[in-house]
């Protein structure tokens, strides 16, 4: 029987439970254990697609199409362990099965209770991940806080997966001690009330993982035991990390964390499993790279990323673009550069862009939709290609790249995407056919392509140079010297053939495109006439590891 790790938050959001939980994975991964992961999230949506990535942060893109929380990027980063679909539950996907069964007189003309079959089905999700991979662990991380009503039925069926089920869980409870810069001492009342609010649920959490800005000592350690109903070994610090996340699984190792896991499922449910000593060789060695690059006086570059979904009110968050700052992190720190990445407003800046891009040693322009803040882009994206400063554009940074060359080069003034203007004469960028062997349909007249897609990368490109050197990430094409590599991508509206020749004829290259040659994936432009100009209609930044960055981001980086 596989063991099943639940993991809450209290008293705040954004804790931290996605770096828990999957540093808990790393430790029993390390152990010798198969390990598979589930996020369950609290809104109706059915994905994380139609959310502006203000609210939940971006929204993380697995193989299989899955437009997902940020987290499963957190499970893929550390574990290397593609994610997909079963790995995400929202409340509206349980919901919407529900409701199918209903109108399908599945029920048999029962009342449809909502304790009994929503809390049914999230268990049935939740075992079939088990079923599938064979998990002898299965972590679940629960979404929201605790006392929170949307994600009350989750805490049902971990409270009926124990004690109804007889199923061997634990439960990890991530909280945050505040230390109030009037008291100067941490405090560990918000988690008392936490666990009391776990306790009205039937669930007494098995360890509580402290999460503060600072050390957690032995006197509240103490005072947590005692309000909390645990042992103080039980209680867990995670504190704040100067230099990088990828520290937590060994802060977590070296409070013996899986093996007191696994001490407690064999003391409760008189199994033997092993446990043992483990070292966390490839994790220590990159975070002490980390730490040492952050602390010596290499140069650092300067990196623009051009975008608009920054801003939250008076805050400005980074969360929006977390794929591609790990990315560019991933790159960095393997080949020991140091960067700054400066967030540019494309919609508030769109006026001054030759003034704020100055000193900049590379500008992105990443993912995005619809036309508010596009022309600042665009603006961005002239700026690169007129000063030659390496450029990599990432989905809307192709298509705008492609608008920005019509227009400047061309002499297509009034060029433009769809997207932007329905009626443009020149539509360079234009809507995805509406046709199943193209693209998924996910509604009528919401046509996207998600997931992992092949792409031809033509001999002798940047592109292909790129990837060749990387043997991993590309194929051999028989009886061509081309090469087939694979990458994600998640948009809906794709370069216009009807103007490939005139681009081509003008010394723009398409160095990638689908096998049947119908979809335009990767442009560049010849090195002689600028050191980096690559964009590409893809996601690369979905499938980089801090153990294994993109060839992308590294030649991007290598480059600056």
């Amino acid at each position: 029987m596989a063991s099943y790790i639940f993991v809450s938050g209290g008293v705040i959001s954004g804790i931290g439970k996605g770096v828990t939980s999957a540093s808990i994975a790393v430790l029993l991964k390390e152990q010798g254990y198969k390990i598979a992961i589930v996020k369950c999230e609290n809104y109706i949506n059915i994905d994380s697609g139609t959310i502006n990535p203000i609210e939940h942060g971006d929204p993380f893109l697995t193989q299989d199409g899955t437009e997902s929380d940020m987290d499963l990027g957190t499970y893929e980063r550390f574990l290397d362990i593609e994610m997909s679909i079963d790995n995400f539950i929202t409340i509206g996907q349980v919901y919407q099965t529900i409701i199918k069964k209903e109108r399908a007189f599945m029920y048999k003309g029962r009342t449809v209770d909502p304790t009994e079959e929503v809390t049914k089905e999230i268990i049935e999700r939740i075992k079939r991940v088990q079923r599938k991979t064979k998990a002898d662990f299965v972590i679940v991380e629960l979404g929201g806080t605790a006392g929170e009503y949307q994600n009350v039925f989750y805490y049902e069926a971990s409270r009926r997966m124990q004690y109804l089920e007889k199923e061997k869980v634990i439960h990890v409870h991530v909280a945050y001690a505040p230390i109030p810069a009037h008291l100067g001492e941490p405090k560990s009342k918000p988690i008392q009330l936490s666990v009391k609010t776990l306790n009205g649920m039937g669930i007494q959490p098995d360890f509580v993982v402290v999460r503060s800005d600072g050390p957690f000592d032995e006197k509240r350690r103490q005072k947590l035991s005692s309000y909390c109903n645990l042992d103080s070994d039980d209680i867990i610090e995670n504190p704040n990390v100067a230099d990088t996340i990828y520290e937590i699984p060994e802060i977590l190792n070296k409070q013996d964390f899986s093996q007191r896991i696994i001490k407690k499922v064999n003391s409760r449910y008189h199994t033997r499993l092993r446990s043992k000593k483990i070292k966390l060789d490839k994790w220590n060695e990159l975070t002490n790279k980390v730490i040492k690059l952050d602390h010596s006086k290499t140069k650092t570059k300067k990196i623009m990323i051009v975008g608009k979904y920054f801003a939250t009110g008076k805050f400005v968050l980074a969360d929006s673009y977390a794929a591609l700052i790990e990315s560019i992190k991933h790159a960095s720190w393997n080949l020991e550069k140091k960067v700054e990445l400066i967030f540019v407003n494309s919609e508030t800046e769109e006026n001054n862009m030759d003034t704020v891009l100055k000193g900049a040693d590379g500008i992105i322009v990443p993912i995005g939709w619809g036309e508010r803040g596009a022309e600042g882009k665009i603006k961005a994206i002239n700026y690169a290609r007129t000063h030659k400063i390496p450029y990599l554009g990432l989905c809307y940074g192709m298509q705008l790249a492609c608008v920005e060359w019509a227009r400047n080069v061309l002499n297509i003034n009034d060029a433009n995407t769809t997207e932007n203007d329905s009626k443009t004469k020149y539509p360079i960028i234009h809507e995805i056919p509406e046709e199943e062997r193209y693209v998924r349909i996910k509604s009528k007249g919401v046509t996207m392509r998600l997931g992992g897609y092949d792409c031809v990368i033509k001999y002798g490109t940047l592109a292909y140079r790129i990837y060749t050197k990387y043997k991993e990430s590309f194929k051999k094409l028989e009886g061509s010297k081309d090469i087939l590599t694979n990458e994600r991508h998640r948009h809906r509206y794709e370069f216009n053939n009807e103007y490939r020749k005139q681009f081509e004829d003008s010394g723009f290259i398409f160095s990638g495109t689908s096998p049947d040659n119908f979809f335009v994936e990767m442009i560049e432009l010849k090195q002689k006439d600028h050191p980096f100009f690559l964009a590409t209609q893809a996601h690369p930044e979905y499938k980089s590891t801090p153990l294994n960055p993109h060839p992308i981001f590294l030649e991007y980086i290598k480059t600056i």
